[in-house]
């Protein structure tokens, strides 16, 4: 059983909230997690139950009415239900009254949303993190880089080690499994199962062999910027079609798109979003790789490692007690950084991932044109890499081994 990071975030919120929803991919442990959070004096109703959910479907009023300290578990089966909810909260509006999980972006629906606004705190829940995984708590790597101070050395973990840790990503049951060919197993019936019964009832698409085609696909584009249009050609089919289902695969927590960054004025930045997966171990599949093929060639490392530190910072982002925004930055030149942290206060990190164990001046790049661009904000620099030791490159600049990120 693997303590969550998120458990902090969801009692703070059970405390003065009448509903909290814990929301991420399937098999990400919202169930596990919101079993463990509360006591015996709440009721359980999964809509994974044949049952339930005709009950719930049938007369979501009336289902809701008889609950109260509720956990509701895969609630966007039946969207009815959270106007049932609201109506139950604005006759009694007492904190920690329903504990929701669901596994798809339901809340993004304009009528649910606003329908539930300031009556409901969404809290994420993704696959595990390496700290989650190796029991070391909330780390303090994005403090420690928004305080303008790169991580100490630590205990590395380079090489083969660190391409078995990427490569096997973090879905709780994936980490059970016996062997990597086992681990690859699971991704593929889990991505063809979301499809065959979570996406039927999110919404109607051609083909459930298209889209998972479709999946295999975007794994090939994973860090790049997304061009729909190319996507298109490579599988015969229209942009609008590409475009609808990577939304599908995004509203199921398969992939994400990371917006560009950039300041009033400058016109000179490219404006397109870049795709990413969610889980590395998830991507190692879907492009039809295994750990040992990626330490004979490490060239294949390079677009896996870069998923890894997304996800990972994804996860650190929604733990962190100030509010931060992720993005990329490419410029006409050029420049490119994979990852631009912004707070809330507008100071800047800059991130670059390389799959290499040696760092060259060269890599700073994008991150000192960053700094140029905005030397009051920029507090620091790092390129994360296969090595052991955190090293300076000029001012504000380190590269910093990839392991800090969970040391």
């Amino acid at each position: 059983m693997y303590s969550r990071n998120s458990v902090i975030s969801i009692r703070e919120a059970l405390a003065d909230t009448p509903v909290v929803s814990i929301n991420g991919p399937r098999q990400s442990g919202k169930t596990t997690l919101a079993q463990q959070l509360v006591n015996s004096d709440w009721s359980f109703h999964s809509l994974d139950d044949e049952n339930t959910l005709i009950s719930a479907r049938n007369d979501p009023s009336g289902f809701i009415k008889r609950l109260d300290r509720a956990i509701i578990d895969e609630v966007h089966r039946v969207p009815e239900l959270m106007f049932a909810i609201k109506y139950s909260v604005d006759m009694d509006d007492r904190p920690g009254r329903f504990l929701l999980t669901g596994s798809a972006y339901i809340l993004r629906h304009p009528k649910i949303k606003e329908s539930l606004a300031g009556r409901m705190e969404i809290v994420p829940l993704y696959p595990l993190s390496c700290s989650e995984i190796n029991g070391l708590g909330i780390p303090k790597f994005l403090s420690l880089l928004f305080q303008g101070n790169p991580p100490d050395n630590c205990d590395a973990v380079t090489s083969n080690d660190l391409i078995d840790i990427v490569t096997s990503g973090g879905y709780p049951r994936v980490l059970s499994k016996s062997s990597e060919g086992r681990r690859g197993r699971w991704h593929r019936t889990y991505i063809r199962s979301l499809l065959e019964n979570d996406a039927t009832e999110i919404t109607a698409f051609e083909s459930i062999d298209g889209i998972s085609r479709l999946a295999e696909i975007l794994a090939q584009y994973s860090g790049q910027l997304t061009n729909f249009s190319e996507i298109a050609n490579n599988t015969k089919t229209s942009g609008k079609t590409v475009s609808r289902h990577t939304n599908l695969l995004e509203h199921l927590y398969v992939v994400s798109r990371i917006n560009p960054w950039f300041r009033n004025g400058l016109n000179r930045l490219i404006k397109t979003p870049k795709l990413h997966f969610i889980d590395s171990g998830l991507l190692t599949t879907l492009k039809g790789y295994n750990s040992a093929r990626i330490k004979r060639d490490r060239s294949l490392f390079g677009s896996i490692l870069e998923t890894f530190v997304y996800s990972e910072l994804l996860k650190q982002i929604n733990w962190s007690e100030s509010y931060v925004s992720l993005y990329h930055y490419r410029d006409k030149d050029n420049n490119e950084i994979d990852f631009v942290l912004e707070s809330n206060s507008g100071y800047l990190v800059g991130i670059e991932v390389k799959a290499s164990s040696t760092i060259k001046s060269e890599d700073f790049r994008g991150l000192r044109k960053l700094y140029a661009i905005d030397p009051e904000n920029f507090r620091i620099g790092i390129v994360l890499y296969d090595g052991d030791q955190t090293l300076p490159f000029g001012d504000r600049m380190y590269a910093v081994p990839v392991s800090s990120i969970w040391q």
